[in-house]
């Protein structure tokens, strides 16, 4: 089985798209707390460095592979995605925020490591902001790395099985002295389009099945019955009463003891002037459709209400400061943790630790895992050409 190393591994949503597709992470770094905790109770086996990536392979911690235990066992895939708010469009877009440049921190375990393939996940503004500035100091480093056939790769996540129009770009790269048989572009790419969908999921194919009524005091509740006749595809695949390639027995007995529980089924309360603006909401329309006597405001999209029938608008961890872009949209409140977990694609299995607050920050920030699934397969494609 391939060998693969997570960095800023945050919840686990690019973890478990690497698991996904035939890879075995022997080792994942976070420094976030709360992300830790999800993440280790969703892959228990896997060892955590947890601390700042900028002591990675330097410092010792008790169970966590050192470098020279990486290098002797192989490692053919590093991956992970650099946080991104010092990029994002979504703030400030701070030209001097350090996180800009985790990038060289990434570029450093490349060296240390020398994996067969990386790929490095970001924000599509990385590659627009300051003219390319950022996008060329990344290849770079890539290159100064070892990794001189590098190629950017621009993906929605809704063409890849989420129900959410997601826009984010890979770096992906071998290593020099692995010749591709063709060119890296034409080859990533073709093994990407076979995980490619043959439509877009919606919002309602993605949560109807899930209840109105939420957990009032954070806790789990029973697993809901299925009570639609004809459940979707997705549905199915995300369901831990339905045979699902996503959920394994083994993972289901390891993780969750067996127990069919729905956990995440929370979400904020509602104050009653707000109620009032969620109820005057239509499916799919913005805040420039409500009444001047129930809002005034300049921002359209202070207020957003789900499209049942299209798929969702981008998950973010703003989530946690405010939901008001994110209403249900059927049920005249926000959407839960477990329903932006599904819109992210995480199956009901995969279980979210920590404060309301925390989990929400924790699904807005992670890789989706079928885009993530979709992209590792790729990159297990070409090591096989290689």
């Amino acid at each position: 089985m391939p060998t693969a190393v997570s960095l800023f591994s945050g919840a686990g949503g690019f973890c478990e798209g690497v698991r996904l597709a035939g890879f075995k992470v022997v080792c994942a770094v976070e420094m976030d707390g709360y992300a830790i905790r999800t993440h280790s109770a969703n892959f228990p086996k896997v060892p955590m460095f947890r601390g700042d990536v900028t002591r990675f392979l330097i410092d010792a911690q008790p169970g966590v592979p050192s470098k020279r235990e990486l290098i002797d066992g192989g490692v053919d895939l590093v991956y992970g995605g650099p946080p991104c708010q010092g990029f994002s469009q979504i703030g400030p877009r701070d030209l001097k925020d350090p996180r800009n440049l985790l990038y060289l921190e990434f570029a450093r375990v490349l060296k240390a490591l020398k994996p067969k393939a990386f790929i490095m996940e970001n924000v599509p503004n990385m590659v627009a902001m300051k003219n390319g500035h950022f996008r060329d100091l990344i290849f770079s480093a890539l290159k100064g790395a070892g990794y001189h056939n590098t190629i950017l790769v621009p993906l929605t996540a809704s063409e890849y099985g989420v129900p959410q129009h997601r826009r984010r770009v890979f770096f992906v790269g071998t290593r020099n002295d692995l010749a591709s048989p063709t060119d890296l572009a034409v080859l990533f790419n073709r093994h990407l389009s076979a995980n490619q969908s043959e439509r877009e999921i919606t919002v309602r194919e993605a949560i109807s099945d899930l209840p109105r009524r939420v957990s009032l005091d954070d806790g789990t509740l029973p697993y809901p019955k299925l009570r639609l006749k004809i459940p979707s595809d997705y549905q199915r695949a995300m369901r831990l009463d339905c045979e699902s390639p996503l959920i394994s027995k083994h993972w289901k007995n390891a993780n969750l003891d067996g127990a069919a529980l729905l956990h995440n089924h929370h979400t904020k309360g509602i104050e009653a002037r707000r109620k009032r603006i969620v109820r005057a909401m239509k499916p799919g329309m913005c805040g420039d459709s409500l009444p001047a006597t129930l809002w005034k405001g300049t921002r359209p999209y202070k207020w957003r209400r789900l499209d049942p029938d299209e798929p969702s608008y981008t998950i973010l961890a703003q989530m946690q400061r405010d939901l008001s872009e994110w209403i249900h949209p059927t049920h005249d409140r926000w959407i839960t943790v477990r329903e932006a977990a599904r819109l992210q694609s995480f199956h009901d299995g995969f279980v979210f630790v920590g404060s309301e607050r925390q989990q929400l920050k924790q699904v807005g920030n992670a890789v989706p895992p079928l885009l993530g699934y979709a992209v590792a397969s790729a990159a297990q494609r070409l090591l096989r050409a290689i």
